[in-house]
């Protein structure tokens, strides 16, 4: 009897969820961004030779909040408001969402992942200026060689209510190489690039 109440309450709240998701496609994304940065930054922790036993479990939490409270959102709003203003699907549409995106969106996105993600890890605002600042060329040379193709895709071939999630899943690789870069020290950032 109880194995059956159980199985019929987890069948009414999963299929609340999903109505729930599927009305708020913001959920939909903050869900994905909140697991796949995290993801991130276990994957990059097991390049530093971590395991199960030995992550860095508040920096991986760090990811979790920051992926899910702030790119989400933030990447929602920017999809929103550059679907407002091209609102047809082409490849030159995509290619001027793209390029725009590039020159706006991921410059600021990166200044605020490198600010904020410091300041999570109770750095003073001028050691989070200072990393910024050492950080942020190298991180969007980088950037311009990887988010263009990947903008012109999403803006030009995937529907707009399934391109949060997009973006999300391709920024798995992203989101460790940003892993990466947040975890190196200042002068390792010359030695690496």
């Amino acid at each position: 009897m109880y194995v059956c109440v159980h199985t019929v309450a987890s069948t009414l709240v999963w299929q609340q969820l999903r109505t729930f998701v599927t009305r708020y496609p913001i959920v939909r994304g903050m869900i994905s961004y909140s697991l796949i940065w995290p993801t991130g930054s276990l994957i990059q922790q097991s390049f530093e030779n971590k395991s199960w036993g030995n992550f860095d479990w508040w920096r991986v939490f760090r990811f979790s909040m920051y992926g899910g409270l702030f790119v989400a959102p933030t990447l929602y709003g920017w999809v929103k408001i550059s679907s407002a203003m091209w609102p047809h699907t082409s490849l030159r549409t995509g290619l001027v969402k793209a390029a725009v995106e590039t020159i706006s969106y991921t410059p600021a996105a990166m200044t605020c992942f490198y600010f904020i993600m410091s300041l999570l890890e109770s750095k003073t605002v001028r050691e989070a200026v200072a990393e910024v600042g050492k950080k942020f060329i190298p991180t969007y040379k980088v950037a311009l060689s990887v988010w263009p193709l990947v903008a012109t895709i999403n803006f030009s071939l995937i529907p707009e209510r399934n391109r949060v999630p997009f973006i999300s899943v391709c920024s798995l690789c992203w989101t460790c190489f940003l892993a990466y870069m947040k975890h190196l020290e200042h002068h390792e950032v010359d030695q690496v690039l």
